[in-house]
């Protein structure tokens, strides 16, 4: 972060600045018409010139495709979810440009500063943060970070400028006087934060904040040679042949792991209604006690069509507070869903600490669904397998109950159901002609099960598989596992 003096003179900058703005203009529409998410990270020193670069940015461009994000401490809702979550919640659509002042480094950095982190917690930290930008780039994101930089001389001269206007003076904060007696150790810890943050796909870029013309010019150039370079690639990108459908299972001495499960296990009509009662009131209680504990909880029912999920989950919530938990269908993405990454919907529908979501199928569609229909190109789903490992973790990490169900049933059994449902009035809603399409793709769909549980079943999200040709034993089980998984975390 070299200090170099640059400076533009005013002619210099009138003669560069219209045709600047136009390029930036033109290139925010091709990034519209592209369908392409920008994210634009403007960090660095207190004084250099954040707030002013925003500004500019927001005067330049055409604020319907750029809208501004300031992260500052944590609301309340915040504080309730993994740190993660109100970032998710402001990437920008696909063809949209979000501008960041304050971002996923502030915290970090500052704790370190202020030495709530050791070093080895701080770099933990960078290593989510190469992952998440990563998991966005992967999905066809550009993301361009600046570092406004200034001397330590140049900061104290700029915050007494400010100080001695009666027009500026509120900008200087008694923090921004603090971080001036740390400058040092800020540099230090900034310097290794971008080092370690810097990579060949997301760069930082550092730039002078003495002289605004100076960094005006060189921000707008910045952005708009790195979204012609993006179009570029993304043209050559679009113009490669699309994957096929992959139905051969990675990991062929798991692939057989469904016709281990004994599917004849069963249960007693008797036996079942004292069971169901004895679970459904111990989870009550379970439930309470995690409320109020602020211990949060994420169930996530997968299985093949007519494996009985919507029963067991009619057994679960009979149990909970109506007001504490939210049961979620998910079906085909909508619109506003499918312009984000394949997680923005999920992340949304986190719980609040010591709430409840349901899930009744879930992000695990990527790797089953749309890895056997084709919808995911092969590079897209073999990813998610990790991606999907980091999101799970950072609820874990957050405190979460993570309770993840595969209900198996045999073909000949599903078969009967669907017989049933046909014959059954106020059945027939749950039969379409895709469930007997997939059908077909059975096999297939084996093999995809056997990837994801093998892929991601971890020690802080198992997969539970549920023998669910019996569904009064299936529905027993799934009430105990989770109320075992409650009271492990409960202590």
């Amino acid at each position: 972060m070299a200090q170099l003096g640059n400076k533009i003179t005013k002619d210099e900058f009138r003669k560069r600045e219209p045709e600047l703005r136009v390029r930036l203009l033109q290139a925010q529409q091709a990034v519209r018409e592209a369908g392409i998410p920008v994210l634009i990270l403007v960090s660095g020193v207190d004084g250099a010139g954040k707030g002013d670069t925003v500004n500019m940015l927001n005067e330049w461009m055409d604020p319907r495709v750029l809208r501004t994000f300031a992260f500052g401490a944590k609301s309340d809702e915040e504080r309730e979810r993994p740190d993660y979550w109100r970032f998710w919640r402001a990437i920008p659509r696909k063809g949209g440009i979000g501008l960041y002042v304050g971002s996923w480094y502030s915290d970090p950095i500052a704790r370190r500063i202020g030495n709530d982190i050791t070093r080895a917690a701080l770099d933990a930290r960078l290593t989510r943060i190469r992952t998440f930008e990563k998991t966005l780039v992967d999905d066809g994101a550009l993301i361009i970070k600046f570092w406004l930089h200034l001397s330590k001389k140049d900061q104290k001269k700029r915050l007494k400028a400010l100080e001695s206007n009666p027009d500026t003076a509120w900008r200087v904060t008694r923090q921004d006087k603090e971080h001036l007696k740390l400058y040092d150790r800020f540099r230090s810890i900034a310097e290794h934060v971008l080092h370690e943050t810097g990579t060949d796909e997301v760069p930082w870029t550092p730039v002078e904040g003495v002289d605004e013309r100076y960094r005006h010019l060189q921000v707008g150039e910045h952005i708009l040679e790195r979204i012609e370079k993006h179009l570029a690639r993304d043209r050559h990108w679009r113009l490669a042949p699309v994957d096929k459908p992959h139905h051969q299972p990675m990991a062929s001495r798991t692939h057989d792991l469904l016709g281990q499960l004994d599917l004849a296990k069963s249960l007693s009509k008797k036996s079942y209604k004292a069971e169901l009662q004895k679970y459904q009131s111990r989870l009550g209680r379970l439930a309470r006690a995690a409320r109020e504990k602020k211990i949060s909880s994420i169930l996530v029912f997968e299985g093949w069509d007519a494996g009985g999920k919507g029963g067991v989950i009619r057994r679960i919530v009979p149990a909970l507070d109506a007001r504490n938990y939210r049961a979620i269908s998910v079906g085909p993405p909508t619109d506003e869903e499918r312009a984000h990454h394949y997680l923005w919907r999920f992340w949304r529908h986190i719980p609040r600490a010591g709430a409840i979501t349901i899930y009744d199928r879930s992000w695990y569609g990527r790797v089953l669904v749309e890895r056997i229909e084709g919808f995911a190109r092969r590079d897209e789903w073999l990813r998610a397998y990790a991606e999907i490992n980091d999101f799970e973790e950072q609820l874990a990490e957050f405190g979460t109950v993570i309770t993840k169900y595969w209900l198996h049933i045999s073909k000949e059994e599903q078969w009967r159901r669907f017989q049933k449902r046909e014959r059954v009035p106020w059945k027939r809603y749950k039969i379409t002609e895709e469930d007997y399409r997939n059908r077909e793709k059975w096999e297939a769909y084996e093999h995809a099960v056997a990837d994801m549980v093998e892929r991601t079943s971890t020690e802080y999200a198992p997969w539970i598989l549920v023998e669910g040709n019996d569904k009064r034993y299936a529905r027993i089980k799934a009430l105990k596992v989770y109320c075992e998984r409650l009271e492990r975390a409960l202590g």
